[in-house]
């Protein structure tokens, strides 16, 4: 049965957590296609680069990682002491780095934030 991350998550006993990602229909990411013996070892670099980047715009740090043909393992360490300093601001600014955001939170970025006020607790 499932459950939500916060019940699997627990910074306190470990910041490291083993993570698998998988085609599915028997797709595979790279490799070589055995029906058209057609190879898609580029998208390989293309895994890796954006796991590399993703790691960069969140506070994890890549441990280690495997890219293998239908399936991806990543090893990673969630640095909690360094998402804590983050302002507003600054997680709103890594936010947009992947997604385009709303109109309120671009605005937000753009306009000086007073550093009395902080909307996170």
């Amino acid at each position: 049965m499932p459950k939500p991350r916060k019940q699997q998550i627990f910074l306190s006993e470990t910041p490291y957590y083993h993570c698998v990602s998988r085609c599915v229909g028997r797709a595979f990411w790279c490799g070589e296609d055995a029906t058209t013996q057609k190879s898609f070892e580029h998208r390989r670099e293309w895994v890796q680069e954006r796991l590399l980047f993703l790691s960069s715009v969140y506070t994890i740090d890549v441990c280690a990682f495997a890219v293998m043909s239908n399936h991806t393992h990543v090893v990673i360490k969630i640095d909690n002491q360094k998402s804590k300093k983050l302002t507003d601001k600054q997680v709103l600014q890594r936010w947009h780095k992947i997604h385009y955001g709303t109109l309120l939170t671009r605005q937000f970025c753009e306009k000086p934030v007073s550093p009395l006020y902080s909307y996170r607790q």
